[in-house]
């Protein structure tokens, strides 16, 4: 991209998209990088270099376009967005899709003007069956696919080897890196996840165990596409260094197919994207329905399952009070915003619907109030308590940040972009403390790595007979 004089590309996650702005501010200054995030927005006046997540792409003239795992057009929940930037985004002078090559005879039939180059993998990854978690490598990831599932693990590995990091999807960006940052630098030997290691993070790890080949998707438990499985385990051994890949605790071993499969990343190629029509129509709420729903006769894109932002409108356009709000094109596009806020609470459909309501009555006079967004955001800005309930809080605060981040929203919307970024990163170094607190064993850790390295360890016993082994408190002496 930096080859171009200008240039937009579009990533799954917003870590990813921070990362990658990170390192362009590094090459080209603050001054032309502009950062775009349903919940974060950093834009300079001459912006030339634009960073996003897919579904905040902007639409500007750019020589240089790329979308990055493209393969994600096939995603049931955000592949129509995906779908949509491979059909339409397109760079004056170069446009770039990344990804696994299961999308190359899609990309061949709707983009025939396509080039392909492949990139082989550095380095080789092979089946190293069922291990038991007492007997797991160092710089190990072990993946599970439910909450539970994750902090059993990260526990036993806190009484077992000294400690985990932990990184999970409803991690907020600053936690997670924390949290990789701890792994990163030694100071624990195990990763405990879930399928959010699959992306956006390039990791020194040598071993990948899956506790579960089953996950659920939002809808049911169902077992993980190959392609799932081969995307994950190929977190392990990255360049040139081997890794291996295997099962734990109650996984059943792979079938030898499988296996093979993801030794050789051969996955059978994705045969239909998922595609929802992108010219909507805004005179009236049923016409705009009508206009989601309708099919893309083409064989190559079928619709997904219901979107959330789709269900949501239609339970909204069905509450008499609202229905006799929209009167107009205009209300019905402000109706459609408000639906698209994600659920980041997920307590159910009718508090979120009930939430977006009250959004959408405050837009129609004005915006929504300060005193009223002061309470809400006040009620969540307190750091105490344990890892679920501050995982909570960071979950609510994400839905006042992309509120703020919607021009013409809030009154002074420099001060709420600010105020909630500011709770987002109390709360989330207060959770990063509680999941080191929780599952890392300082004392354990650092004996274990200093015996492993083969390094004498520096014991120190003060005047009040407290006994600390390189600077970790280790017992007291009496007599």
């Amino acid at each position: 991209m930096l080859a171009h004089r200008t240039g937009v590309i579009g990533l799954p996650l917003r870590l990813l998209a921070r990362e990658v702005y990170d390192r362009i501010v590094k090459a080209r200054g603050p001054s032309v990088v502009a950062l775009i995030t349903g919940e974060e927005r950093i834009v300079p006046e001459r912006a030339a270099y634009w960073v996003a997540t897919t579904e905040a792409m902007p639409e500007v003239l750019a020589d240089f376009v790329a979308i990055d795992e493209i393969q994600l057009c096939a995603d049931p929940e955000r592949g129509h967005v995906f779908t949509d930037r491979l059909l339409h985004m397109r760079g004056l002078h170069e446009t770039l899709f990344l990804g696994a090559d299961t999308m190359r005879p899609a990309i061949a039939a709707l983009v025939p003007e396509a080039h392909f180059i492949r990139r082989e993998r550095f380095s080789t990854l092979s089946w190293a069956g069922s291990k038991k978690l007492s007997r797991m490598p160092a710089r190990s990831a072990i993946v599970g696919f439910s909450v539970d599932d994750v902090y059993a693990t990260a526990e036993l590995l806190r009484r077992l080897k000294g400690g985990c990091a932990v990184v999970m999807g409803a991690l907020s960006p600053r936690t997670r890196n924390a949290q990789v940052a701890m792994y990163q630098a030694g100071e624990v030997d195990y990763l405990v996840a879930t399928d959010a290691i699959g992306m956006g993070l390039n990791l020194d790890i040598s071993h990948v165990a899956f506790e579960s080949t089953h996950k659920f998707d939002g809808r049911r438990l169902r077992p993980l596409f190959p392609h799932e499985l081969g995307q994950i385990a190929g977190r392990a051994g990255r360049h040139t260094e081997p890794g291996t890949f295997g099962v734990t605790g109650e996984a059943r071993e792979l079938d030898e197919g499988l296996i093979d499969a993801i030794e050789n990343h051969r996955f059978q190629p994705i045969s239909r994207l998922v595609w929802r029509n992108p010219a909507l129509e805004f005179g009236t709420v049923d016409r705009l329905i009508q206009s989601l729903e309708r099919p893309s006769g083409s064989e190559w894109l079928g619709r997904g399952r219901e979107a959330d932002d789709l269900a949501a409108l239609k339970v909204l356009s069905g509450q008499p009070e609202i229905r006799d709000r929209v009167t107009h094109p205009k209300d019905v596009r402000l109706l459609w915003d408000v639906c698209r806020i994600p659920d980041f609470r997920g307590i159910s459909p009718a508090e979120h619907t009930t939430l977006l309501t009250r959004i959408y009555g405050f837009l129609q006079t004005g915006g929504i109030p300060g005193d009223w967004l002061a309470r809400a955001v006040a009620r969540i800005d307190r750091t105490g308590g344990d890892i679920d309930a501050i995982s909570k809080r960071l979950a609510y605060i994400r839905t006042w940040t992309y509120v703020a981040q919607r021009s013409g929203w809030v009154r002074d919307e420099a001060h709420w972009r600010g105020e909630t970024r500011a709770v987002e990163d109390r709360l989330s170094d207060a959770l990063h403390t509680a999941l080191t607190q929780r599952f890392v064993d300082r004392r354990t850790s650092v004996l274990l790595r200093r015996l492993k390295q083969k390094e004498s360890l520096v014991a120190e016993v003060n005047d009040k007979g407290e006994v600390t082994v390189e600077g970790e408190f280790a017992g007291r002496l009496d007599g």
